[in-house]
């Protein structure tokens, strides 16, 4: 079981505020899983009472709606920590994580990483800061479903996936989404999105095989998405 100390996810979450001796001590008391394709980290209304570092993979974070349709949130990738919010707030989580692929998560108990908060000020400084910006980001977001076309959203979106979680040898974009996922993320019924994509295929801006997406015309897409 690797240490905390020479782990990807310190290098880029708020962990990296931590001395060696801390994260020594988050070794010993975090424990490994491997979640596979499918399946769920945790679901909204769950008390995780903890944090979930990702060390490897990619997980979906949903909302179900009043209709009973997930909406996918966000999603987050390998050096990223879950349930920073619910554990400053004392309160469930409010959106369920499923992984994309299969992943590896270390989990840390909530009395384990509280306790830095006292003795590391720069610690908790970045745990707000992450916190601050999913907040920005979730603003934008709505500002985006509000302003935006769908056509804009799925060129933004397309264009995140690849520049966000990069392309396959074949040029595809290396996470790949169903119909229903990417409908959910852009805001739109899975027939609309179905239908964009085909547009988006006619005008040369992607190639479609299967699941996969290939962009063509990354500068169209950027110019559709502005």
């Amino acid at each position: 079981m690797s240490k905390c100390e020479q782990c990807i996810v310190r290098e880029f979450s708020s962990l990296k505020a931590l001395t060696k001796e801390e994260l020594l001590k988050l070794s010993d008391c975090k424990t490994s899983h491997i979640i596979k394709r499918g399946e769920v980290i945790f679901e909204e209304g769950e008390n995780v009472n903890g944090i979930y570092c990702i060390k490897d993979g990619i997980c979906k974070l949903i909302k179900l709606s009043a209709n009973g349709k997930d909406h996918i949130v966000k999603l987050v990738t390998k050096g990223e920590l879950l349930g920073q919010r619910s554990m400053i707030s004392d309160e469930p989580v409010n959106l369920s994580a499923v992984a994309l692929e299969d992943m590896h998560v270390c989990f840390i108990p909530k009395a384990d990483v509280m306790g830095y908060f006292d003795q590391n000020n720069q610690f908790s400084m970045n745990v707000m800061k992450t916190i601050c910006g999913d907040l920005k980001e979730a603003d934008d977001h709505m500002v985006n479903l509000a302003q935006k076309t769908v056509k804009e959203r799925l060129a933004e979106t397309l264009l995140y996936l690849h520049d966000t979680f990069g392309k396959n040898e074949d040029e595809s974009l290396k996470v790949q989404l169903s119909r229903d996922e990417l409908a959910s993320i852009i805001g739109t019924a899975t027939e609309s999105c179905i239908r964009l994509l085909s547009d988006f295929k006619k005008s040369g801006l992607i190639e479609l095989t299967g699941k996969k997406i290939v962009l063509k015309d990354i500068n169209a897409l950027k110019k559709l998405a502005d």
